[in-house]
């Protein structure tokens, strides 16, 4: 496997279990292994609405643990720009797990936190203003037939918005498939 180049901000993109967080988790690693004094903090967005949602956080949280024990985690479902700009230092890699859930987040009904066309602009300023290395990861869900339902659909479209405007600011974007990275933007 080639050595991984951390870069100021990277957008990993891909489907379900396609390797965007073991990509992320192995820039934090690679970017602790630089020097004892730097640190990696890891902010989750995933909400436990469910029993198996609640089990799978667990789960990651024990793997993420043991695959980079030195890397941090903070839980922001909502306020992820201020959760960033608080763990932005140069010393800190910071890992967003991930913008796909943070929509969700922003966009459920029962949730008091619509999302606006601002949105993705701020997040844009965010990434832009970040002073160490930032990895984002979403989904790519806008690549088969148009879905049915107009929920659905506006939660395509939002995510689609919301990738590209992170796509746009940042450094690098990967495509992860069958847990290959493919470099869309930038240098690998």
């Amino acid at each position: 496997m080639p050595e991984l180049r951390v870069v100021k901000s990277e957008l990993v993109l891909g489907g379900q279990k396609s390797g965007k967080t073991a990509r992320a988790e192995r820039l934090a690693a690679a970017w602790l292994d630089v020097s004892e004094v730097h640190r990696a903090v890891y902010i989750a967005t995933a909400q436990a609405w469910d029993e198996e949602m609640r089990e799978r956080i667990e789960r990651h949280r024990r793997d993420r643990a043991e695959r980079v024990p030195r890397m941090s985690t903070v839980e922001e479902p909502f306020e992820l720009a201020r959760a960033i700009g608080e763990h932005s230092r140069a010393d800190t890699l910071i890992v967003v797990d991930c913008l796909t859930l943070w929509l969700t987040g922003l966009l459920m009904p029962a949730v008091d936190k619509p999302m606006t066309q601002a949105t993705p602009l701020h997040l844009a300023h965010t990434i832009a203003s970040c002073a160490g290395p930032l990895v984002l990861i979403s989904n790519e869900i806008g690549l088969g037939v148009v879905p049915m339902g107009r929920d659905v659909r506006h939660f395509v479209d939002s995510l689609g918005t919301l990738n590209q405007a992170a796509a746009s600011a940042c450094e690098r974007v990967t495509l992860m498939s069958a847990g290959l990275a493919m470099v869309l933007k930038g240098e690998p």
